[in-house]
């Protein structure tokens, strides 16, 4: 079975936030890396697209992203999780019970 390889996406607000940090704080790129759970490249990557495109960096591959299409994933996303997880706590309550028995 291969593995996927899944990449992380972040919004270009979190980005904006996240260049701003590195530039304003007095800490390393790697430790407000490591505290926003990136890699100290991604950091700098974004400072040099925002530094080369402006407002228009961050816009994303292909046509920008409707919000509400992007916040509706994010809901099916978390949805599909929370099933899951009441799945695995029904069959957990199950076993529990038939053991009380």
């Amino acid at each position: 079975m291969k593995s996927r390889k899944t990449y992380k996406t972040y919004t270009r607000e979190f980005k904006l936030e996240a260049v701003r940090l590195m530039e304003s704080s007095n800490r390393p790129a790697a430790e407000v890396a490591v505290e926003l759970g990136l890699r100290r490249n991604q950091l700098y990557k974004w400072k040099e697209q925002l530094e080369k495109k402006g407002e228009a960096a961050f816009r994303g591959v292909g046509r920008p992203r409707n919000d509400s299409l992007s916040e509706l994933a994010q809901l099916k996303r978390e949805n599909e999780q929370l099933r899951e997880e009441n799945e695995i706590l029904k069959k957990a309550a199950a076993y529990f019970a038939r053991d009380l028995k």
